[in-house]
């Protein structure tokens, strides 16, 4: 609740920062003052729903114009084009709070949140999100979980370039303690050697444990189940994203 409330007050203060902006004399003046207030609001819907997450990616792009756009434009048509885009902002920031005290109702009430309602809040890997997300809340919860597999194994084949290999072998070559493709660390001490070997068989276990029987007849579960899969996966895809190539040896 209390993160809540410090979300709604967050996107509160972006629209009481368009609405007090003098948006003539920021035209006029060129003071980049309208800028800064739309890269604010950005800035505050990345912070309160993620990087990833379904609000941001519909709103990163989002700008202080609406409205054509045309060479020899008159100074009151730019105006009115930055007034309407300050407006559409306004409103998706009002959407955006109405959708956080729906959820602070449900909590105040007592309703917890179900699978399906609190899976855009895992802010899952971008590769996993995008095979997976339609599956899980059309009802397809396995297959979702079936398909994130398969492109946690395609993204380390395509960061490692070891696309002849496959499952478990795939694993232990591009994660292998002693000779890593991609390293998690740099594998200078015991301590980095453990962390090395432990994602490697993270990595593998998710081949024999999901993958490979995802492709033959998954065992069905409750739904929380499926999110916790798809949580572990979406982890170990961004494990893969900051990983680094090993540098070949002299």
């Amino acid at each position: 609740m209390e993160e809540l409330d410090r979300a709604v007050s967050k996107l509160g203060k972006r629209i009481a920062e368009l609405e007090g902006l003098d948006m003539r004399v920021a035209t006029r003046d060129h003071s980049a003052a309208d800028s800064v207030a739309v890269s604010n609001v950005k800035e505050a819907i990345r912070e309160v729903f993620g990087s990833n997450s379904p609000e941001f990616r519909e709103h990163e792009h989002v700008s202080m114009w609406s409205g054509g756009m045309w060479m020899g434009m008159e100074d009151h048509q730019v105006l009115a084009a930055k007034e309407n885009g300050r407006r559409k902002m306004v409103g998706i920031l009002q959407g955006l709070i109405a959708r956080l005290n729906e959820k602070r109702e449900e909590l105040g009430a007592g309703s917890a949140p179900t699978p399906k309602g609190y899976l855009a809040y895992l802010n899952l890997h971008p590769r996993i999100q995008d095979v997976a997300a339609d599956l899980f809340n059309d009802g397809y919860h396995w297959e979702a979980v079936f398909a994130a597999a398969k492109a946690l194994v395609n993204y380390v084949k395509e960061r490692s370039g070891q696309d002849r290999l496959d499952g478990a072998p795939l694993m232990r070559t591009v994660f292998s303690r002693n000779a890593p493709i991609l390293m998690f660390n740099e594998i200078k001490d015991q301590t980095d050697g453990d962390e090395q070997e432990g994602m490697m068989h993270l990595f593998e276990g998710v081949v024999l444990g999901i993958r490979n029987p995802g492709g033959h007849s998954f065992p069905e579960g409750p739904e929380q189940r499926a999110v916790e899969y798809l949580s572990l996966i979406s982890l170990l895809a961004y494990r893969v994203q900051e990983a680094r190539r090993a540098r070949p040896k002299p």
